[in-house]
């Protein structure tokens, strides 16, 4: 493999100067940037990025921490990123962290270790004090889809007890009174708070709360099928169903119509996320809009201005979900 000294030796310059023309340093003539490049050419010398970023005090990369890459729900944050990323000239490290305390922590000191100055991370395990610690380390660290009060402008987050107590109320203004409520089994703060909007609108409205209404499951559309299961063996009246999230739902129409009950004639349910499932469901399903592009996009760009030492400010850190209406929710 060729080296720094060979590229020299064959361009008949000094070291010095093709670590100039490798950082593109303008104190270097035409000549020999030409030299140098027809010598790399020549030696497929491709030139070290570590090394060169000892040099430019840049990566040119920005880390990305997300759950899971192939849930389509991260595609969609990390598509949004890498939009303002390439536009930029950045590039993406990607890792997924499948909500592993340790594999959050590994993740992010591998992004500092490798010079990432921008980061985004999508946390739900680690400790508070920790990701404050890291922020602290490094300016250009964003969370996204969690709100940490210290850091608090270094957080774009969706209320999410807001958006569930927006889907459960929908419903009980459409005349349910027996609503059931399919919620994630994963231990993190967006099943907690969705969970906590959904009571609350039913204490709200004056409804009494059954934990014999709620079934819980991985999810995605498995999870929800099998937990919709659940619910109809234990044959309690219901009328309409609040999911954790459109995959859940669309598990449990499923589950539904294996056992011939018509959405929305004698069960209504409703989404959340808006992914892009719920356009394409029969019937198409009712739900409670993330805008996670917008998000994404906001907490890629603040990162960027952080790690430049730009001022900037992002004029919505929390974002306030809204209902898309459809055709899976009916009034009785």
């Amino acid at each position: 493999m060729a080296t720094v000294k060979d590229v020299a030796k064959e361009a008949n310059v000094s070291i010095a100067t093709v670590s100039r023309v490798i950082n593109h340093s303008p104190k270097v003539s035409k000549v020999a940037i030409q030299a140098v490049t027809t010598a790399m050419k020549k030696l497929s010398y491709r030139p070290n990025a570590a090394a060169r970023a000892l040099v430019s005090k840049s990566t040119k990369t920005m880390g990305i921490l997300v759950a899971d890459v192939s849930d389509p729900f991260f595609g969609t944050m990390v598509k949004a990123i890498d939009t303002v990323a390439t536009e930029q000239g950045k590039h993406l490290l990607i890792s997924n962290s499948y909500h592993s305390a340790k594999k959050e922590r590994e993740t992010i000191e591998l992004f500092i270790n490798q010079g990432c100055e921008a980061l985004v991370i999508h946390s739900k395990s680690l400790k508070s004090q920790e990701l404050i610690s890291f922020a602290e380390e490094i300016p250009g660290l964003v969370l996204i889809n969690r709100f940490i009060p210290e850091i608090a402008n270094r957080c774009i987050a969706l209320d999410n007890l807001k958006g569930s107590y927006l889907a459960t109320e929908y419903l009980i203004k459409n005349g349910h009174k027996n609503i059931g409520y399919i919620c994630s089994n994963h231990n993190i703060e967006d099943a907690k708070q969705r969970k906590a909007g959904y009571l609350a609108a039913l204490e709200d409205n004056s409804l009494e709360h059954s934990e014999n209404l709620i079934e819980y499951g991985t999810n995605n559309e498995e999870g929800g099928q099998k937990a919709m299961t659940k619910l109809l063996a234990k044959g309690l009246p219901m009328t309409a169903i609040a999911t954790y999230n459109d995959y859940m739902a669309a598990g449990a129409l499923s589950a539904l119509e294996d056992n011939n009950i018509a959405v929305p004639k004698n069960m209504s349910i409703i989404g959340f996320d808006n992914g892009l499932i719920a356009q394409y469901l029969h019937p198409k399903l009712t739900t409670v809009l993330y805008p996670i592009q917008i998000m994404a996009k906001n907490a890629a760009i603040l990162s960027l201005k952080l790690a430049n030492k730009e001022e900037y400010k992002v004029e919505t850190m929390i974002f306030v979900p809204t209902l898309v209406k459809r055709l899976s929710v009916n009034a009785i």
